[in-house]
């Protein structure tokens, strides 16, 4: 039985397929918390010499779906973590969620590497058409583009070039350089390589000398980041809801402070029953005003909001989350999928929120205006790219449900991330961290870290002007994934040519 067994698997496991599930695991070394961007570059590498390599569009498919096979289920691991919560009731789920999720996405990744494949398109289209699928991926189905191997370059100068084409576009200039790597490797010419590293090198100057020019001049006006680390599997507990309260109240000291920011559903009471609370938080932090998350009940339909109170602690300015996500904020054919056991689990109650009616600016008086981000909403790009421009971003989020390791160090990169598309300060209240305050650049000024109650204040970075990720958006991708799938149309006509020859 187990030779049988073993027979099977090497029958499956090819050394094709092996070479491109390894890829996979090397390009998630990657992302955060690793942050080894040679590894994935490397891994990237060897998946564009797979595909290369690759006789059939089936074949190719296969290999892109594997690499991005573990390279998604490596990279969101995390993801497992809100089943963990109550582990006696979801914790089955684990394994179907990890390789629902990381299969699907990688779906994308066959898709391109079958196209590009069945159309002989050659490098340049496989990378045209690998751009493209993460475009999509970050749209589709409302979107999820988390782990986007442009991310690997967070720490380095090349981040810095989101501010002229963002994350996907930096993600497609990822995979053109992985693809003359390849190309070097296949032809063993070391002038390709050469020629490859030059142009890195040459974006790489740009990028540090955009990363170290003069920063705008902090603005007059400082705020206080308030992080009570309520554990999930605690923060709804009756018995805790008052010990977290009160350690958030005990860490909003207002001295020098002008606005003072809980994280998302910081404060355990809806809004109809919050008015004591909200009270006793305006009277502690004045002079100075306050930002708190929390639900809110309109009729039939709840939602994750971000308040700013008045001097009484009324509500002065509402803000509901309007982007939601798929399962993890709210549940579609919920009467179907609650006779089996799920519910969404971010929301208080299971059930799910309702969205919001779209990005809005938060006037905050002497600071400004400010766009609220709530979670998962900073994770998306064009969601931040909007007139009238804010002054600055603020993301206020619960990472307790991500656990302590990969996902809320993954979520801190992609704010780092929004602040160097939009040349926009952000200020992160995370319940559990990493609460953050990042300027313009993309720089980590000031945070707390993971998994410990602390605040702090700091002055509000000022802002850059507007870059030019923040005014054409994806047009540069999209011309330059054209102007890659043309190149790929001539390597096609190319090759038939010499057929017909």
């Amino acid at each position: 039985m187990a030779t049988r067994l073993a027979r099977r698997l090497q029958h499956l496991l090819t050394p094709p397929r092996a070479f491109a599930l390894s890829a996979g695991f090397l390009v998630a070394a990657g992302q955060a918390p690793l942050d080894f961007w040679p590894v994935a570059l490397i891994g990237l590498t060897m998946a564009a010499i797979t595909w290369r390599m690759a006789l059939t569009p089936g074949q190719a498919a296969m290999r892109g779906w594997l690499t991005g096979l573990t390279a998604f289920l490596i990279s969101l691991s995390w993801i497992a973590n809100p089943f963990l919560v109550e582990p006696w009731r979801t914790g089955w789920m684990i394994p179907f969620a990890l390789l629902l999720m990381a299969g699907g996405l990688a779906l994308f990744w066959a898709l391109a590497f079958f196209l590009a494949k069945r159309l002989n398109a050659g490098l340049p289209g496989l990378v045209a058409f690998w751009g493209a699928a993460e475009l999509l991926r970050g749209h589709i189905f409302t979107g999820f583009p988390w782990a986007m191997p442009g991310y690997i370059w967070i720490d380095t100068p090349w981040a810095q070039l989101a501010a002229l084409i963002g994350p996907y576009g930096l993600t497609a200039l990822t995979f053109s350089l992985a693809g003359l790597l390849a190309h070097a490797v296949l032809k063993r010419s070391p002038v390709i390589a050469a020629v490859a590293l030059a142009l890195f090198g040459a974006a790489g100057i740009w990028g540090f000398a955009h990363r170290t020019a003069p920063l705008p001049a902090d603005t007059p006006q400082h705020i206080r980041v308030v992080q009570p680390n309520a554990p999930q599997h605690l923060k709804w507990d009756p018995a805790y809801i008052p010990v977290f309260y009160q350690r958030a109240l005990e860490l909003s000291d207002p001295e020098g402070a002008d606005l003072v920011i809980w994280p998302e559903t910081s404060v355990a009471a809806p809004l109809y029953a919050a008015g004591p609370y909200l009270s006793e938080i305006a009277a502690t932090v004045a002079p100075a005003r306050a930002v708190v998350g929390l639900n809110r009940v309109d009729g039939m339909q709840g939602y994750n909001s971000a308040i700013l109170l008045d001097e009484a602690g009324r509500p002065l300015r509402i803000y509901d989350k309007h982007h939601l996500v798929p399962f993890g904020e709210y549940m579609p054919f919920p009467g179907l999928l609650e006779r089996i056991g799920l519910r969404a689990f971010t929301a208080k109650n299971g059930y799910g929120y309702s969205a919001g009616p779209g990005v809005r600016l938060m006037d905050t008086g002497a600071l400004g205006k400010t766009l609220p981000l709530i979670c998962y909403e900073a994770i998306f790009p064009r969601d931040l790219r909007m007139t009238p421009r804010p002054d600055w971003l603020l993301q206020m989020t619960n990472d307790a449900w991500f656990g302590k390791f990969s996902g809320p160090q993954q979520a801190l990169v992609q704010a780092r991330f929004r602040s160097i598309e939009t040349g926009l300060p952000m200020v992160r209240a995370a319940n559990t961290g990493i609460s953050a305050l990042i300027d313009s650049r993309g720089h980590v000024q000031a945070q707390i870290p993971l998994g410990t109650a602390g605040a702090f204040t700091a002055a509000l970075p000022g802002k850059d002007a507007p870059p030019p990720y923040a005014r054409y958006g994806e047009v540069p991708l999209l011309l330059f994934l054209s102007v890659l799938l043309l190149c790929g149309c001539a390597v096609t006509l190319t090759t038939l040519r010499r057929k017909t020859d």
